[in-house]
């Protein structure tokens, strides 16, 4: 299996995925989720995982033979239509090992395992719904109906709760821990390695992946921070929200566009909405910001803190602070907001 070594180029570092499915037990569990198996023996199971090595080009998040099949797991957080290719760059390298050049050129045919590519999807942009198969002829540059090379990957978006969370309770766990990271980060305002600590200790005093946590504790939170930049992650939750926004809208607004050259009265209705559509996105602002002053208030941090936290000015925001803080300890947000707007 790939272990982290300190001269191992840092591209060909692991993530908490591919530390938590070293273990054979868990490569097993997954299988089974899959295949509706219910292997027990992992004896017979045979990592195949690519290391980044040396001599090796790449490094793949796991592969393993069982029963004449050759299973290849990536996870991904980002979208990537590009998996079939990178799938056959993986199984060209695990086939190079397993079969040397010598044993190509045997007159007898050689029988080789049965491959399987499987990419676990759980990044924020939009991708999949629930379960699609991408294939590498869908990335040639002709159409072809009858392709000489195919490669099919099945991708399981596995932000839901879809059946194989329900079948394999690794791959539920892991996506507890990953929840927990983002919420603290993305919501609570915490840096990665406070929001990954802080997301382990939640995790063991909820039994998941006790063992795991307890024994990789400083390694998950080294790989986390190598794969977590806290302002790459706010940019790219802005820059997603933007661009969900701006699809939402894209029909509307060329509605919108039609209709302003054929009536000066649907022109007035439509300033109307907009100032609805303005105000409903101005309470919604203010109610995010709110509820961010709102946490960090509770964690008793000063203004001066949380305005940096927020990248505000400390001027804009003391009015939501002193309302937030006068409204302790309920909190209630419509009296906060009344607060607000009667100053």
């Amino acid at each position: 299996m790939a272990e982290k070594k300190d001269n191992v180029p840092s591209k060909f570092k692991d993530n908490v995925f591919c530390m938590l499915y070293r273990d054979k037990k868990n490569l097993l569990e997954l299988y089974n989720a899959l295949n509706n198996s219910a292997y027990t023996n992992v004896d017979d199971l045979q990592v195949t995982t690519l290391n980044g090595g040396s001599y090796m080009k790449y490094k793949n998040d796991a592969s393993f033979l069982l029963c004449m099949s050759l299973y290849m797991f990536e996870q991904q957080s980002s979208k990537n239509p590009n998996m079939p290719l990178r799938f056959l760059h993986y199984v060209s390298d695990v086939f190079r090992e397993l079969f040397s050049n010598s044993m190509l050129h045997r007159r007898s045919m050689i029988k080789i395992p049965v491959p399987h590519f499987v990419t676990f999807y759980n990044g924020l942009e939009k991708w999949i719904e629930d379960e699609e198969e991408i294939r590498l002829s869908d990335m040639y540059e002709i159409s072809t109906d009858n392709p000489e090379l195919e490669l099919k990957v099945r991708v399981i978006n596995i932000n839901k709760d879809v059946h194989i969370l329900n079948k394999c309770k690794t791959l539920r766990d892991y996506m507890t821990f990953v929840n927990k990271v983002r919420f603290k980060m993305g919501v609570e305002g915490d840096d990665v390695r406070i929001a990954v600590t802080e997301a382990m200790d939640e995790c063991i005093d909820e039994d998941i992946l006790v063992d795991f946590f307890e024994q990789h504790r400083e390694e998950v939170v080294e790989v986390s921070i190598y794969d977590y930049d806290e302002e790459d992650v706010r940019r790219t939750l802005f820059e997603e929200a933007k661009e969900m926004a701006k699809e939402e809208l894209k029909e509307v607004v060329k509605a919108e566009v039609m209709e302003e050259v054929k009536s000066e009265v649907r022109e007035e209705v439509k300033s109307e909405v907009r100032e609805e559509i303005k105000s409903e996105m101005r309470e919604e602002v203010k109610s995010i910001v709110i509820n961010q002053v709102i946490k960090k208030v509770k964690k008793s941090k000063t203004l001066e803190t949380i305005a940096s936290e927020l990248e505000e000015e400390e001027a804009d925001i003391k009015p939501i602070y002193d309302a937030v803080v006068s409204s302790a300890p309920d909190y209630d947000i419509n009296v906060i907001k009344d607060r607000l707007d009667n100053m």
